[in-house]
């Protein structure tokens, strides 16, 4: 397990998770520790593709564009097929840590991979069932990973960007207070 501070913001569309992507870079946060999860949409009626060179992925679709910007300003990309939430496009370190659950067959009950990988990272179940609810429902999920004080300071830009909502998970405090 590789638990984190994170702060996890909900967007109810692209545009309001592009702009705080956006916020958090003239902030100067490192585009290293942001993961971003939403839906692949896309109807039958267009081609839908992916690709990776090198470190970057390539994707066109019906929001092609807006995924086009993550994969060369975040770390990893990765298209998933989950069953429960469909077809999903997750940029980011959290896609290292989806595939860790997967790889090492981390079962935790009733979590789709998503969910496996956020609980790998310290995010309690009662928050990762309220982010998967909220990636059925066609909203986006934005991410910072790090220290008390990188995370603290995105939650504060993410706080200003209009997000549905914005939950702070802290591993240090946490383990502050057990002890």
């Amino acid at each position: 397990m590789s638990e984190q501070n994170s702060v996890v913001a909900v967007y109810g569309s692209h545009t309001g998770a592009e702009e705080a992507v956006k916020e958090l870079q003239r902030a100067g946060i490192d585009m290293h520790s942001l993961s971003i999860v939403g839906k692949d949409y896309h109807t039958d009626e267009n081609v839908v593709g992916y690709y990776n060179t090198g470190d970057r992925m390539k994707y066109w679709g019906k929001i092609g564009a807006f995924w086009g910007g993550f994969w060369g300003l975040l770390f990893g990309s990765a298209f998933f097929a989950i069953p429960g939430l469909g077809a999903v496009l997750v940029a980011g370190p959290l896609v290292a840590w989806i595939v860790g659950a997967l790889e090492g067959a981390v079962v935790v009950g009733g979590l789709s991979a998503v969910g496996a990988g956020l609980v790998s990272i310290g995010i309690p179940k009662d928050s990762v069932l309220k982010y998967e609810m909220a990636l059925k429902t066609d909203k986006f999920l934005l991410m910072v990973h790090g220290s008390l004080k990188d995370v603290e300071k995105a939650k504060e830009i993410l706080g200003n960007t209009q997000p549905e909502t914005v939950t702070f998970h802290s591993v240090e405090l946490v383990g502050a207070t057990a002890r």
